[in-house]
């Protein structure tokens, strides 16, 4: 079945960095785009980023443009959120989802904070 596994979450200091992971399985990743979500506390889970089957297209939030960078690896099955600059309001629990896909993951948190 479809499944989304994030990790590489944690606490870090405003101005850090962090890099996230997602390992997708259960369908043909490399005929999909893929997005990263994040959640903040009492908040709706909003969009980040996404990036095309190719890799060669990318979009992003306008809160995290200039500072995140997606990427993926068709041949591991695994898209990348690399975070600069992180500021508290990036605090939240981040997810990664396939394009036209309904399954989430268990997401992975990010907290920045001094």
């Amino acid at each position: 079945q479809v499944q989304f596994v994030e990790s590489g979450g944690g606490l870090v200091q405003p101005g850090g960095s962090l890099r996230l992971s997602c390992t997708a399985s259960g369908f043909n990743f490399g005929a999909f785009a893929m997005k990263w979500y994040r959640q903040a506390p009492g908040k709706e889970r909003e969009f980040v980023a996404r990036i095309d089957p190719t890799g060669r297209r990318k979009n992003y939030a306008d809160s995290v443009q200039g500072r995140f960078i997606i990427s993926r690896d068709n041949a591991k099955k695994m898209i990348f959120l690399q975070m600069n600059n992180l500021k508290s309001e990036d605090t939240a629990v981040y997810y990664c989802r396939g394009d036209q896909f309904t399954t989430w993951g268990q997401g992975t948190q990010v907290t920045v904070d001094s």
